[in-house]
């Protein structure tokens, strides 16, 4: 019997976080090549340091892009909010050292005579829905998200001008009864411009933002607040700690609140299966928890490198299922095409909707007209109400 009452804690990171200024420049260069070349093959990894971006990975696409690194990378420094001594879009370094996609990796990833497209690499990716908030997801990591995602509109608005890029959350929500009912602890550290701003004054310029987002009731006078608790934080961005890209797999998924597969996303194209089968695995999950088969579903997929159809589909419903999970696994492989070339085609995924995704979360985000967010929609209710 799982537990009914307990504290559950997720934390979020902002766009202006280290590893999430690599993570948008990597889906930024891959954005690149599929507006470009829908098939082009890529993987791009990023770091930052003190004004300096270096990039490295693999390419298979247009020459032109590589001629436009520079331009992309200062493009997202700059959206980002970036211009300060130690990191500005103005004059940062950046080394391009992308190159050729592997001839062995091609092989095993190509289509060719009677073999299907085959997985870009060997894995376990998980996808994951529960009851808890209106998209779906775990409430901890939904709503620090939205904590940062808010803070951010209003730092960009020049509402709340006095914060910096960099910021952090942490929720720990109370549950009774299974569901969440309030927030226990709210962590926040916040880079902000004025050095002159204590963590009172910081608390006082976010507070009425934090109230707009988190459930009505669930902020008290007994939630512990914790703002900036260091003290001062004017030193932000990769001018304060190296990023890299995919360090925030579990920012990126579910907070915690259910099992990773280990692979990151950013900087990927939808071949590599650690990202669009993961993507497909939320999108199977939501749709189960839409369907009512299930309140809490967590859904597993395995592939191997150059093989297409996936090695093993598992489901797991807490108890909390209509139906037995191995009715909803038989009923996956039925609505969906699950080979590398069915979540692609099924999803859209060939298109440049990547650099939206590098901050705020992979999944919980509204589908989007142009296909981002395609695995957010719940267009398999039907069908598999059909297939059980």
């Amino acid at each position: 019997m799982a537990r009914q009452n307990y504290v559950f804690t997720s934390e979020s990171v902002s766009e202006g976080h280290p590893d999430k200024v690599c993570d948008r420049i990597s889906d930024a260069i891959l954005d690149a090549y599929l507006a470009e070349e829908p098939y082009a093959r890529v993987a791009a990894e990023t770091l930052a340091t003190t004004n300096r971006v270096v990039i490295g990975g693999e390419v298979r696409g247009p020459h032109s892009v590589l001629q436009r690194v520079d331009e992309i990378v200062r493009d997202c420094v700059k959206d980002i909010g970036y211009d300060q001594a130690g990191f500005s879009w103005r004059n940062v370094a950046i080394d391009c050292h992308l190159h050729e996609q592997s001839a062995d990796i091609a092989q095993g990833v190509d289509a060719a005579g009677e073999k299907d497209e085959g997985a870009g690499d060997q894995g376990i990716m998980f996808g994951f829905a529960v009851d808890e908030t209106p998209d779906l997801m775990p409430a901890p990591i939904y709503y620090a998200h939205k904590m940062l995602k808010r803070l951010a509109e209003v730092r960009k608005s020049g509402e709340a001008a006095q914060l910096g890029p960099d910021a952090k959350s942490q929720l720990s929500v109370r549950y009774e009864n299974g569901k969440p009912v309030g927030v226990t602890s709210l962590v926040l550290s916040t880079q902000h411009i004025d050095d002159k701003m204590s963590s009172a004054d910081v608390r006082d310029l976010v507070e009425p933002y934090i109230r707009e987002v988190i459930p009505q009731g669930w902020l008290t006078d007994e939630t512990e607040w914790h703002v900036n608790p260091t003290g001062k934080f004017v030193i932000g961005g990769p001018d304060g700690d190296a990023g890299l890209t995919g360090r925030k797999i579990i920012v990126d998924t579910y907070g915690g609140a259910a099992p990773h597969g280990g692979g990151a996303f950013s900087g990927k194209d939808p071949t590599k299966v650690d990202r669009s089968a993961a993507y497909a695995a939320r999108y199977l999950a939501k749709n189960v928890v839409a369907a009512g088969l299930a309140k809490k579903c967590v859904l597993q997929l395995s592939y191997a490198i150059g093989v297409s159809k996936p090695l093993s589909i598992y489901v797991d419903t807490f108890g909390t299922g209509t139906v037995d999970e191995a009715a909803i696994e038989a009923a996956a492989a039925k609505v969906m095409d699950l080979t590398p070339r069915g979540i692609r085609e099924h999803l859209g995924m060939n298109r440049p909707i990547y650099q939206r995704t590098a901050a705020y979360g992979h999944f919980g985000r509204a589908p989007e007209a142009d296909g981002g967010f395609s695995w957010e929609k719940t267009d398999l209710v039907d069908a598999f109400k059909a297939a059980v």
